[in-house]
């Protein structure tokens, strides 16, 4: 069943996160992977086309290659291997040397695998187009925007309610260009 999914993937990224905040913010950082998975869920309630348990698995994994000592290999072993591959493509490759290059990399590894990982950068991106950080410049704030028009215009097609939700974050995030 999708709660013990949940709570497996949940427990795990809890485990490996458990020392990591939200930036800009003394939350703990699970609360951005339960918001991820929100949105997943919210999404497939509106256009139940899509795996719903591997989709918020690959939501709440979704940073754990990036952020902490998890591997592909214990993704694997624990969740399976289209958890692991997913996770993988959405994991910025740090030998690149510009953000920028980092997300269209990423992005061209994500697009031809299955939707929910595609879904699931679209619903990271919605959760993190917040008040951005305080000591984030004006410059930081439009190329934070910009991202995410690219991360849009390359997934909008794996899910149109979370790319209508991503357009509608990303307008509203306007208000913090000066």
């Amino acid at each position: 069943m999708i709660q013990e999914l949940y709570q497996k993937a949940l427990k795990y990224a809890g485990e490996k996160h458990r020392k990591q905040k939200v930036p800009g913010t003394d939350a703990n950082y699970l609360l951005h992977l339960s918001n991820v998975a929100m949105e997943v869920i919210m999404a497939h309630k509106e256009q139940p086309d899509f795996d719903l348990g591997f989709a918020v698995q690959i939501a709440i994994l979704h940073d754990t290659i990036e952020d902490t000592s998890a591997t592909w290999q214990e993704i694997k072993e624990l969740f399976g291997e289209g958890i692991a591959n997913g996770i993988e493509a959405l994991t910025k490759n740090e030998t690149l040397s510009s953000r920028e290059e980092k997300m269209k990399d990423s992005l061209k590894r994500i697009k031809p695998l299955d939707k929910e990982v595609g879904l699931v950068k679209l619903a990271d991106r919605i959760t993190n187009l917040q008040p951005p950080p305080k000591d984030w410049d004006n410059d930081k704030i439009k190329r934070y925007q910009a991202e995410a028009k690219l991360i849009l215009e390359t997934l909008k097609d794996k899910n149109h309610y979370l790319s209508n939700r991503l357009e509608a974050k990303i307008n509203e995030y306007s208000k913090f260009i000066q």
